[in-house]
């Protein structure tokens, strides 16, 4: 027995085991696991499809523009390889198109996955209007209220602006990279705000012929990461696009052609004239309507979760953005997963969700990537002296001085005195990639002679892996 999209409550029924608001990353592993596993599945969502906003407005559109980006700045590499001729032109129209095919094949993929399935999905909203009951209203506006064992909060995030003047004319990630967006390609787009979204579309932007401006708060491009993470990506990234950190900004004028940016810096005011701005200030947690009547936790807008995923109301989980603590797709994903292993086995704590081994991917050209902790944050868990950390270089590897992509680096932090890895940083060609079986050796606490005995292929980066580890010292 199939189960289709409903755009109407009228096949709902009034009782479900599993009540799921949301059909992102950190809904609906969590949905087909808990169908699999017999028990009765009602999801809701907006959209009316899988992917949340990953697909509709954030990742998977984002990096099949920046794929395009990679692939035109290749050209520009022609002379290195011993290759001629003009570098491509951006036809940025055919560039969204391709972008929204990704995004079609994608959405026609998750119909299949929700028709195999035996879940109650319907495209709408809910409404929370008792501890154990939601309100559901579809497409259609019929409303059908549902009583629930256990519930499943995957409602995500949305873009946060600044409170300043003008800040609805800034747009955001959402309006960039939504499916069918009729956004023209700037000539000049102005960025506030320095972290990984910011640093992504402003080199893929700039890789497709636009000019990029980055107005970022604080001191450091990328707040929060390794400083030397941080440091190589300005080096690298400020050869292209205009970064000006310290920059408070304090308001957004539009004019007749274009939109004048005012910030401060040092005392002194500026501006900055462009034809587009991007707001890119972080992401908020979106919570249901009547969220007051499940008694959950919160910190700083945040709803508290533990471990399992598990909330301060016994019957309530809250995986994925909506907690803040680790708000990427893949980590939404293994969220779900462990609270729908925890629901399954009746509430029981059976696994539980390490956000220590999530790692963090910056698609910027050149990339970067990180899991687990610094050496600065291991050092003051553990104490200074009671840390190795370990580098290759990307000057010495075959795979970087056959591409001409010398600069980049790894770099792996050990425990000292057992040799288990705590954390790795790569800046780089290939570091995306190269990240992953990082994770995996933190989640499975291996240790440097672990990763120092795998054969990695090469002629490949991943050999850095283990010429790093081969180089820790007790």
């Amino acid at each position: 027995m199939s189960a289709p999209l409903l755009d109407s409550v009228g096949k709902f029924p009034n009782m479900t085991d599993v009540l799921i608001l949301g059909a992102g990353g950190a809904g609906y592993p969590a949905a087909f696991f808990l169908d699999r596993a017999g028990m009765s599945v009602v999801m809701v969502d907006p959209i009316g499809n899988l992917g949340g906003d990953c697909l509709a407005e954030g990742c998977v559109p984002s990096k099949a523009i920046r794929e395009a980006a990679l692939v035109r700045r290749l050209t520009e590499k022609h002379a290195h390889f011993g290759l001629h001729g003009a570098a491509c032109d951006t036809d940025w129209r055919a560039v969204l198109k391709h972008k929204d095919r990704v995004q079609n094949i994608r959405y026609t993929q998750h119909e299949a996955q929700i028709a195999a399935s035996t879940v109650t999905f319907a495209k709408g909203r809910a409404a929370i209007i008792a501890p154990d009951r939601a309100r559901i209203t579809a497409a259609d506006a019929t409303a059908r209220d549902i009583a629930f064992r256990y519930l499943i909060l995957a409602t995500g995030s949305r873009p946060t602006r600044l409170p300043i003047p003008g800040a609805e004319l800034a747009l955001t990630s959402h309006d960039l990279f939504r499916l069918s967006t009729d956004i023209s390609q700037p000539t000049h787009l102005i960025i506030i705000g320095g972290g990984y979204i910011g640093v992504e579309t402003a080199s893929m932007l700039q890789g497709l012929g636009s000019k990029a401006t980055v107005l970022e708060f604080t001191p450091q491009l990328l707040p929060g990461f390794d400083p030397e993470l941080s440091t190589f990506l300005h080096a690298q990234l400020a050869e292209r696009v205009d970064i000006r950190l310290s920059a408070k900004v304090t308001s957004i004028e539009r004019t007749d052609r274009d939109y004048t940016v005012r910030y401060s810096h040092d005392n002194t005011e500026h501006t900055l004239r462009g034809d587009a701005v991007l707001m890119s200030t972080g992401r908020e947690p979106v919570l249901p309507e009547g969220v007051a009547s499940l008694s959950l936790r919160f910190e700083h807008g945040n709803v508290v979760v533990d471990e399992t995923l598990r909330t301060s109301n016994p019957r309530v989980w809250a995986p994925g953005d909506i907690n803040a603590r680790s708000m990427l797709f893949h980590s939404a994903v293994r969220q779900s997963l462990v609270a729908a292993h925890c629901i399954a086995a009746g509430g029981q704590a059976v696994d539980r969700m390490n956000f220590g081994a999530v790692p963090m991917t910056v698609f910027t050209e050149p990339e970067l990537a990180h899991v687990g902790l610094t050496a600065a944050q291991a050092e003051n868990a553990l104490g200074v002296g009671a840390v190795s950390v370990t580098h290759y270089d990307y000057g010495i590897d075959s795979r970087a001085q056959i591409y001409g992509e010398c600069h980049g680096f790894i770099k792996l932090v050990f425990d000292r005195r057992d040799g288990k890895l705590l954390g790795a940083q790569i800046a780089g060609l290939d570091a995306a990639q190269l990240i992953a079986p990082l994770a995996l050796a933190l989640e499975r606490g291996l240790v440097a002679a672990d990763l120092a005995a795998t054969a990695f292929p090469h002629p490949m980066i991943s050999e850095g892996l283990a010429h790093a580890a081969r180089a820790f010292l007790p």
